[in-house]
């Protein structure tokens, strides 16, 4: 079956349908990893977005279940060159055309991905509409798409219930505001007692807890919407337990503390960003997700500084908070999919909440 995609500059793609038969609207970003399809498409951070994977054979290692970020996948549709239509992997349980629809997640293949991406790097991420109508309207469409925004993208993928990993070690409070699995995990797996909170969690709960240390995931959406999150967030940054945030976890305790955020043209997606450690002056390669930054200019020096920049635009990628034990990066140290070059963070954390124990 026939399936288009229309951007809201009026540019159109014909292709075949992949997915579930019905229409959406969503904005529409670009990720250039080569791999990881699976935990592209089940990580929450992609909420409210759909995904146009720039590699062009996607789907030849199949689905495995054990691999996926969250229970569900998050993206409004997802968007290929060429999908592998007999997955060979020994791994493999399922394919992603059957995963798709099984999810009713709408699917587009057999386009040009490569002149879309470059549309979407020259002119920046836009909205779309994903649809099997062939007698579609462009002038009834595009004013729809125009119109088209996201929001409560966290409400929607946060935890209903807090939750507790057992664990021999260190109390982490882990907020979700999308976390993918593997950051409990990656604590878990350092011996940590990992509690997961549902982003709406007051400060006071989570205090109540007495956690040796705090950690603010990943999460979709304009951080400036998650107004009553920063507030709580402002009252952890007053306490002396240790903190470690990541992604829009970063960019929340940066407007927590009074500095600003700002939208990228095209954001940053994939796993093979190049991010420079100032301190040191080592790159490593990071796996990122993100379509807003932190604006260093905004920032007060003696409350926070400048700690990774981005190696391609020199973009903020890491905060050191003066006087606290308080980091924050804008990648994934988790990686998922991604390199783990940057996985010695969680070190770091862990030593923090040492250090602050034997005080």
């Amino acid at each position: 079956m026939k399936a288009f995609l229309i951007l809201e500059d009026g540019h159109v793609f014909t292709g075949t349908s992949i997915g579930a038969e019905r229409e959406v609207i969503s904005e529409i970003v670009f990720n250039t990893s080569m791999t990881g399809y699976l935990e592209v498409l089940t990580d929450p951070s992609y909420a409210g977005q759909a995904v146009v994977m720039t590699y062009p054979l996607i789907g030849n290692y199949g689905i495995c279940h054990e691999d996926m970020e969250s229970p569900r996948p998050w993206v409004d549709g997802y968007i290929v060159r060429e999908l592998s239509r007999f997955p060979s992997n020994f791994r493999s349980q399922d394919t992603i055309q059957h995963f798709l629809k099984e999810h009713d997640i709408p699917g587009i293949a057999g386009i040009d991905t490569r002149a879309l991406t470059r549309i979407l790097r020259e002119r920046g991420t836009m909205n779309g509409m994903l649809t099997t109508e062939e007698s579609f309207s462009l002038a009834e469409v595009i004013p729809r798409l125009k119109a088209y925004t996201t929001s409560n993208v966290v409400e929607r993928v946060t935890c209903r219930e807090p939750y507790t990993l057992p664990g021999y070690g260190f109390r982490a409070a882990l907020l979700d505001l999308g976390a993918k699995q593997n950051i409990s995990r990656s604590l878990h797996q350092r011996g940590c007692q990992v509690t997961v909170y549902p982003a709406a969690t007051s400060a006071q709960e989570i205090l109540e807890g007495r956690p040796d240390g705090i950690m603010l995931s990943n999460g979709p959406g304009d951080p400036k919407e998650c107004v009553s999150i920063i507030e709580e967030i402002r009252t952890l940054y007053h306490t002396d337990i240790p903190i470690f945030a990541i992604c829009l976890g970063h960019q929340l305790m940066a407007l927590a503390t009074g500095a600003d955020t700002y939208k990228l043209k095209y954001g940053h997606r994939g796993g093979n960003h190049p991010v420079r450690d100032l301190a040191t002056g080592k790159v490593y390669i990071s796996s990122q997700n993100h379509g807003y930054a932190v604006d260093t200019k905004s920032l007060d020096p003696k409350v926070a500084v400048p700690a990774f920049e981005n190696v391609n635009d020199r973009t903020n990628e890491g905060l050191r908070y003066v006087g606290k034990n308080i980091f924050t990066v804008q990648f994934h140290p988790e990686a998922c999919p991604g390199p783990r070059d940057s996985g010695y963070l969680f070190d770091r954390f862990i030593e923090m909440m040492e250090v602050k124990r034997n005080a």
